[in-house]
This record gives C-alpha cells, structure tokens and sequence, in this order.
C-alpha cells in the first residue's frame, strides 16, 4: 500500500533530504527555492510512503478544481529515490488520483522532470501517467548541447567570435545592473517581463550559491552582456540571457557563451539555452532557436501531461 501525507513545514528537513539523494531532484524542488513566491501559491505538494519508508515526492499547488505540479517551478512531477521502479510508481500514480479527487479536485496538469536533470534513469512517471490515461497537452522544445560531444558553431557564429574585442569575463554579483538589462530585452523584442525581481534573484543566490551564478562580459566599465546560470548535478542552464546594444555591437554575449562553455562548464554533461516554443508549445520561434542552434545546440523536449480525475 502507499501512503500519500500532505506535506507542511514539519516535513521540511526530510523533504529536503530526500530531493538531494533522488534519482532526479534539483535544487530548484528544495523548499527554499520553492517557498520563495509562497503568498503566490496554495502550497499542496505530497510526500508517498511505501511500508514505513519515503519513496517520492509531488511538488505541487492548488488552482481552483486544478492541480499543477508546480505552477512556480520550471519543472515538478515525481521526485523518486534510487529504489523507484515501474511497478511501484503506478501504485503510487493511483494513489495520487485517488488522493486529489477525495478532496474535489477535477484534474492534475503534470510537468515532468527533463532527463537531462537525471542523474539516474527517473521516467517511471510517464510511463505510469500513460497507463493512467494522461494526455499529452503540451510539449516544449529546449536546446541542449552535450558538452562532452560538441557539435561545431555555425560559420557566422564563428566569424563574429574572431571578430569580437578582448573582453572582461568573470563572476559577478551585479544582479539588479543585470536583471535591469535582461528587463529592457525581454520589453523590447517580446514585450514581456523577467519571472522573477532582481531581488529575487538576490535572495534565491544567497540561499543556493553553488546552484545560481551570474557570469558577465565588461569592456572594464560597462555590463555589456550576462547569463544568469541555473547549475545542477549535470546541466548549466541559462536562466536569463540578455545583452546590451553596443554589446551586440561588439558580440559580447557570443565571447561570453563560448567562454562558458569553453572552459566554465567544460566538464559538465549538458548547457542548456531554454525553451523557444510558445502558445503551449504550438509556436515554435524560429529565429530564437536558430540562433541557440548555432552554437551547436539541439532539441530537448519538455513534456506537460493533463490527468483527469472524474
């Protein structure tokens, strides 16, 4: 049998522990980052035992009739330990139905966890929620290179790189400087706002230094280009990207790039660029994918699952 227990703050060292020996967990699905915009949340994420011992976790939030696994995460289905199998994880699959719909819940939106975040094999989810009747209602393209089987920058990639001045390159703590310059990006090409304040960013930096770096390239005096970098067990994820106009004018965030990938995360399985799919994944932004395709970048899919529970 499974037993499926609300989590509350009583829960938090166990939860935590439990997120940093899975199979597939990330520091993001750590209560510290995941409670940082709680008052935009209505926390009801899940903890699964299995006779007497912690076998998975459901980040997880209310939104009406809905369950979504997590609104305020990137990524959140199962969290699974090194004991999860197939069998175990249908069990568990059922128990989570029954569960939510006890309670008036109509249905459950799932995001999986990428692969790329595994550091052993973790997609006993899917295959259990393919089982359970979930359909597939979104699908997101990210672009990942594998950094120990590179694939060659496109030729203009190249060129502007011989081409770019020597720049300054270095971790930095600028964050409301960078966050400002991402902010007029992201308002300019897509008129749309960063997810989170630079002062977010601050707080989640101090909370987990080892996990969120900020990297800049300066002429000595100006910010002319950045990326905020998510770091997990095995990918360097760029979080935010943005460069100024003379930095475009100068290829500062292409010295930047090349230089992280180079030598900053050389020894790293993954560097991801993030999504370029829009409108739930029908939209695919072709000239924001082409360009993370030219540092030899190719598709790594994000999938979200839809699970009725009546």
């Amino acid at each position: 049998m499974v037993e499926v227990v609300k989590y509350s703050g009583k829960y938090k060292v166990a939860w935590d522990a439990f997120v940093a020996a899975s199979k597939n967990g990330t520091f993001m699905l750590h209560r510290d980052y995941m409670e940082y915009h709680a008052d935009r949340f209505t926390d009801h994420s899940l903890l699964f035992y299995h006779k007497g011992r912690l076998v998975a976790l459901l980040p997880a939030n209310e939104a009406g009739q809905e369950v979504h696994s997590h609104g305020g995460l990137s990524y959140g289905g199962f969290v699974t330990g090194k004991r999860m199998k197939a069998a175990l994880l249908l069990e568990m699959v059922q128990a989570m139905k029954a569960y939510f719909a006890a309670r008036g819940f109509r249905s459950i939106n799932y995001k999986a966890i990428p692969h790329i975040y595994h550091r052993l094999p973790a997609e006993e989810d899917q295959y259990a929620l393919f089982r359970h009747g979930a359909t597939l209602y979104r699908r997101d393209v990210n672009s990942v290179i594998a950094l120990q089987n590179q694939l060659p920058y496109a030729t203009l990639r190249k060129r502007k790189l011989k081409q770019a001045p020597p720049l300054q390159l270095m971790q930095s703590t600028a964050y409301e400087a960078f966050m400002r310059l991402g902010q007029e990006v992201l308002q300019e090409k897509y008129n749309l706002a960063p997810a989170h304040t630079a002062a977010e960013i601050e707080l989640l930096a101090s909370r987990f230094p080892e996990n969120i770096r900020l990297y800049t390239a300066t002429d000595g005096r100006e910010l002319l280009a950045g990326v905020l970098v998510y770091e997990t067990a095995t990918v360097a994820h760029c979080q935010y990207m943005a460069t100024s106009a003379v930095g475009r004018e100068v290829g500062a965030l292409d010295v930047l790039v090349d230089w992280l990938l180079r030598e900053v995360y050389a020894q790293k399985v993954y560097f991801s660029f993030g999504v370029s799919t829009e409108q739930q994944g029908q939209y695919l932004n072709e000239g924001l994918i082409r360009n993370k395709e030219s540092y030899g970048a190719r598709a790594v899919v994000h999938d979200f699952y839809a699970l009725k529970l009546d």
